[in-house]
């Protein structure tokens, strides 16, 4: 089964509503236009049910199929929110908000399956039902988790999820995927140090905070490189380092150290953060310092399911004839709540030579969305076939 025809008849029309979407990024949970939007389109293509407010803004549309006699549900996830970056592309449907973009495809992700919504809705060439899943937050606000918190599994009796994702470097509507863990978990951290400050002249007077938290950034990647196992995958990235000074010549009373861990499983997760508790206490105590560190447990590892993700696989190459085995990334990826609810999984479609995401140069490539949308619906109308 190549690419449907239907979606080479709706290219245009898809393309039009990404574009609009583009123009107008929205943030974190404050999607209520894109919200507005994607619930307006669920209910003029005929969409069955269509519930709002899911998730503080999230979006929730019904498709039965002909029949409904098999009883089984499954869910499909796009996500609606964009980044605080300025946008440099140039393009004509660039954003016209300041500071925010679509820098990684969700206005691409959304409109594929707002494509796919109105082609089951209206062929329903299926034995079951569909819940087409619009969220908000995955860019850090963990959209993901507040909608299963609403009980977005359980309220529409959903059994498994699916979630795609596009990816620059990968050709235009090729699949790539992989089983068990996928995307890593992301953990954030803050660590205070606090010494004596005093005149850059008579450092002996003083506790140097600039010194204790130089040390503790270079011992932290001691993590990686003499806890950790080598085959193991974590990365520990100090990203800001701030004084209590401003001047040339005081040394500061305190320092703020802010980062990321990257982890893969979730012995490595605990391994990670015992030993940033160890280093910061013991470095800060050497120098008669002392720190305090506020490690944050944020999105968990992805995993995709055994079963789904040869079957996600199938019907890829069904649609574009192949899917490669994808690499282990250490981004993060907030489905990871929802396939931590139910089995399932999650996909790359390729994006083709374009800049990466979270640059000020990416767009999304609407040469992907035949394929990406074909893999929405034949998700649907083979996992739940027609009797």
């Amino acid at each position: 089964m190549p690419v449907k025809n239907r979606f080479a008849e709706l290219h245009d029309d898809i393309t039009a509503w990404r574009r609009d979407l583009h123009r107008h990024p929205e943030i974190l949970f404050e999607t209520h236009r894109t919200a507005s939007l994607v619930a307006e389109k669920l209910r003029e293509f005929g969409c069955d049910e269509v519930t709002t407010g899911i998730g503080r803004t999230g979006v929730v549309g019904v498709i039965h199929g002909r029949s409904t006699g098999s009883g089984r549900t499954i869910g499909l996830r796009a996500d609606m929110d964009a980044l605080p970056i300025h946008e440099t592309t140039g393009a004509e449907w660039a954003s016209t908000t300041e500071g925010a973009m679509h820098a990684c495809g969700h206005d691409g992700h959304t409109a594929m399956l707002l494509g796919a919504a109105r082609y089951l809705a209206e062929t329903r060439n299926f034995d079951g039902t569909a819940v087409v899943i619009f969220q908000p937050a995955e860019e850090g606000g963990g959209g993901g988790r507040e909608m299963c918190r609403d009980g977005l599994m359980e309220r529409w009796g959903i059994e498994e999820v699916y979630g795609m994702h596009n990816w620059p470097g990968v050709p235009v509507g090729e699949f790539q995927i992989r089983p068990g863990a996928f995307f890593a978990a992301t953990d954030l951290f803050e660590i205070e140090v606090e010494g004596r400050g005093g005149h850059a002249a008579k450092p002996h007077e003083t506790i140097d905070t600039t010194v204790v938290a130089a040390q503790m950034v270079t011992a932290l990647q001691s993590i990686a490189s003499r806890n950790a196992d080598p085959v193991a995958q974590v990365v520990v990235s100090v990203t800001s380092f701030q004084t209590s000074s401003t001047a040339f010549n005081v040394i500061p009373q305190k320092v703020h150290l802010k980062g990321t861990v990257r982890t893969l499983s979730p012995e490595m997760r605990d391994l990670a953060e015992t030993r940033m508790q160890g280093i910061c206490k013991g470095i800060a105590e050497a120098f008669g310092a002392t720190a305090r560190l506020d490690y944050v447990r944020n999105y968990p590892v992805m995993v995709n399911s055994e079963e789904q993700t040869a079957f996600a696989a199938d019907v890829a190459r069904s649609v574009s004839g192949e899917c490669a085995t994808a690499d282990l990334v250490m981004g993060g990826e907030d489905f990871a709540f929802m396939l931590e609810e139910r089995p399932g999984a999650y996909i790359l479609v390729g994006n083709g030579d374009t800049a990466s995401v979270h640059s000020p140069d990416y767009d999304f490539n609407d040469a992907a969305i035949p394929a990406g949308c074909s893999w929405w619906a034949e998700i649907v109308e083979r996992r739940l076939p027609a009797a």
